[in-house]
């Protein structure tokens, strides 16, 4: 999907559609993220739909959760929901900063023998 190094950088036009192509991969994950969270909290917690999405919400969004949780169940659901908020949180970030670094990259010729020793 992106130019290689020989080929010229591409046009601004090009990288916007780019990176609005990106964004939207990264709002689907933090959707999918956002949607294992709500069905979790209400199935393992048994929450309600709206406070199963404000507990998802702020987990997913590194607050923590809102509700006490009721068994140990749904504090092992907690606590590996937060952990895949974690990492979803850098797998987001990657997704919305490769055409950036990319485009970076690209502008400077960084070539992979400029890392080695």
């Amino acid at each position: 999907m992106f130019e290689r190094k020989h080929q010229n950088i591409a046009p601004v036009p090009v990288f916007i559609k780019r990176l609005a192509l990106y964004f939207g991969a990264a709002l689907l994950l933090i959707l999918a993220a956002l949607f294992i969270g709500i069905a979790g909290y209400h199935w393992f917690a048994g929450l309600t739909w709206i406070d199963s999405l404000l507990n998802a919400s702020m987990i997913l969004g590194g607050m923590g959760p809102v509700n006490p949780l009721p068994d140990p169940g749904a504090k092992v659901f907690a606590s590996v929901y937060a952990l895949f908020s974690g990492l979803m949180f850098i797998a987001v970030m990657g997704v919305v900063f490769s055409p950036i670094l990319h485009r970076i990259l690209h502008k400077f010729h960084v070539d992979d023998k400029d890392f080695r020793k």
